[in-house]
């Protein structure tokens, strides 16, 4: 049997970039996938899973961040670094139709237009780290500097801990 590709995949094969891919199907429509819950599926360490957070400045512009899945948006920090005056979260009835991608299965690789995408600094001290491979429930490893150059992003501080 044929083994279904994502986007993501599919870009990652064509730019030859070496990847690892995880899936834990079938899930529930309503799962959620916490990034403790991606470590305990996968095997990876929480440190490396990292989520894709979609935004919209204030002129209008979508912009992409990918963070520690520990982690929050840092908004000041994510608007100065793109240069608008705020960003705010994408609403989530707009998330497929902009990205093509689901909540829970968005992945930063492979959108249906590439988005300005920042890589928190985070990243900088991983050998690898897992995001989504654009379907809820799969996830690709891979190694951050290939990440950058692939979606042509910039590395960032634009996260912070979660207050708890």
């Amino acid at each position: 049997m044929k083994r279904v590709k994502t986007n993501a995949v599919r870009k990652l094969e064509s730019a030859g970039i070496d990847y690892e891919l995880f899936d834990f199907l079938p899930l529930g429509p309503t799962e959620e996938l916490s990034y403790e819950a991606i470590s305990q599926r996968t095997g990876q360490r929480a440190e490396d899973i990292f989520k894709t957070i979609v935004c919209q400045g204030h002129s209008g512009a979508f912009y992409v961040f990918v963070l520690q899945g520990e982690a929050v948006l840092d908004f000041k920090e994510a608007a100065k670094v793109v240069g608008e005056k705020s960003v705010a979260l994408l609403e989530l009835k707009d998330l497929e139709r902009i990205t093509g991608y689901v909540r829970g299965g968005c992945s930063p690789i492979g959108m249906k237009k590439q988005f300005p995408t920042i890589l928190d600094q985070a990243a900088e001290s991983r050998e690898k780290i897992l995001v989504s491979a654009g379907k809820r429930g799969w996830q690709i490893l891979v190694a951050p500097g290939e990440l950058l150059q692939l979606l042509n992003a910039q590395m960032a501080k634009v996260a912070r801990p979660l207050d708890r």
